[in-house]
C-alpha cells in the first residue's frame, strides 16, 4: 500500500522525468519520502497530543480517520489497477490517478486543519482551558482562533505539572504497548503480506485484497471502543491483550505454509481489528487523570513509542524472508 502522505512527492518525480525512473530518481523519492515521513511523525505527534487535552471522542474520531484514510487508499488501489490493468502503461497511469486524488486530499485536510479547526468551538474551548494549566504550547493556535492568550504572570502561576520523564515512568506501560502494537503490525503488514502468502487463485490481486482487508479491519477495530461494553480501560487487560497478538506471528507463518486464501484474509483482517482496537484503547486511557499540559506531552510521548513501533516492525519484516527459506 502506498500512503496518501507519500504521494505528492512520487507524483511530481514521475511528471518531471516523464516516467524514465533513473538513480537520480530514486534518490530523489528515497530523500523526499524521508522528508514526508519526518513531517508526518510531527503532524501525527502534535494532533494526538494536541487532542489529548480534549475528550476521548475527538482521539478516537481522529484515529478513525487515520484508519478511513487507508481504507480509502486501498478503494482507489482497487480502482485505479480495475481501470487500467488492461491499458498500455495502465500501471503508470492507475498510480497518477491515484497520487493525484491523494493529494487533492492531503492539501485539503491542511486547509482545514490552517483555518476552520482552530475555530470550532469545543477545540476553542480546550485550548484555552490548557492554557489556563500552565500550557505553554497553545499560544498560537489560540490566536488562529481569535483567544486573546493569558499572561505570562497567570500562566506561570499555573505551570507547575510532571515532568515528561515522569509522565514517562508513570505510563511506562502504556508506551510500551504502543511500541509492541506496532512493532508486530508492521513486522506482517505489508511486507510480509506483499510477498507469496500461501495457495490463492486471485493472481495479481491477492495482495492488494489482503491490504486492502487490514485497512477495513484496523477501520472497524477503531469504532469498536465506543460500545463501552467493549472498551478496554484497565492498564492490566490492555497490556495482557497486546502480548497475546504474538501468537498472530505463528499464525501466519502457518497458514501462509499450509492454509488457503480464505484463512489468510480472515487473518489479514484481525491483525487491522486487532490493530485499531488497541491503539484507541491506549491512547484514549492513557491521559485520563492529567492537567492539559501533562495530557498534551504524554500524548506527544506515546506517538513517539507508536513511531518507534512502527520503524522497528518495518526493520524486522525481512525476517519473514529467512522463514521462507526454512
Amino acid at each position: 500500500m502506498v500512503s496518501p502522505d507519500r504521494a505528492p512527492d512520487r507524483l511530481e518525480l514521475d511528471l518531471a522525468t516523464s516516467g524514465k525512473g533513473g538513480l537520480g530518481t530514486f534518490i530523489g523519492i528515497c530523500v523526499i519520502s524521508g522528508a514526508f515521513g519526518v513531517a508526518d511523525a510531527n503532524v501525527q505527534g502534535g494532533m494526538v497530543g494536541d487532542l489529548s487535552f480534549m475528550t476521548s471522542e475527538l482521539i478516537q474520531s481522529f484515529l478513525a480517520g487515520l484508519a478511513a484514510s487507508g481504507a480509502i487508499t486501498s478503494a482507489l488501489r482497487l480502482i485505479t489497477k480495475a481501470a487500467f490493468e488492461n491499458s498500455k502503461d495502465g500501471l503508470r497511469k492507475g498510480a497518477l490517478l491515484f497520487f493525484a486524488i491523494s493529494s487533492f486530499f492531503e492539501f485539503l485536510c491542511v486547509i482545514l486543519y490552517a483555518f476552520v479547526f482552530p475555530k470550532i468551538p469545543i477545540v476553542k474551548y480546550y485550548r484555552n482551558k490548557a492554557a489556563s494549566e500552565g500550557s505553554k504550547t497553545v499560544a498560537a493556535d489560540l490566536a488562529a482562533g481569535g483567544i486573546q492568550m493569558l499572561s505570562k504572570e497567570e500562566v506561570e502561576k499555573c505551570s507547575e505539572r510532571f515532568s515528561n520523564k515522569q509522565l514517562l515512568l508513570q505510563n511506562i506501560d502504556y508506551a510500551i504497548d504502543m511500541f509492541v502494537i506496532y512493532t508486530l503490525t508492521l513486522s506482517i503488514f505489508p511486507g510480509f503480506l506483499s510477498e507469496d502468502t500461501g495457495s490463492h487463485s486471485l493472481g495479481g490481486w491477492y495482495a492488494v485484497v489482503l491490504i486492502a482487508m487490514y485497512n477495513v479491519g484496523d477501520l472497524i477495530g477503531r469504532y469498536i471502543p465506543l460500545l463501552k461494553f467493549f472498551k478496554l480501560e484497565s492498564r492490566k487487560y490492555i497490556t495482557a491483550a497486546t502480548l497475546s497478538r504474538f501468537l498472530l506471528v505463528p499464525a501466519f507463518y502457518f497458514t501462509a505454509k499450509y492454509g488457503d486464501q480464505g484463512w489468510m484474509i480472515m487473518l489479514t483482517s484481525f491483525l487491522g481489528l486487532s490493530n485499531g482496537y488497541l491503539t484507541v484503547c491506549v491512547l484514549t486511557a492513557a491521559p485520563k487523570g492529567y492537567k492539559g499540559p501533562e495530557q498534551n506531552a504524554l500524548g506527544n510521548l506515546l506517538v513517539l513509542f507508536l513511531l518507534g513501533g512502527i520503524f522497528a516492525g518495518a526493520t524486522l519484516d525481512w525476517l519473514w524472508l529467512i522463514g521462507k527459506g526454512w
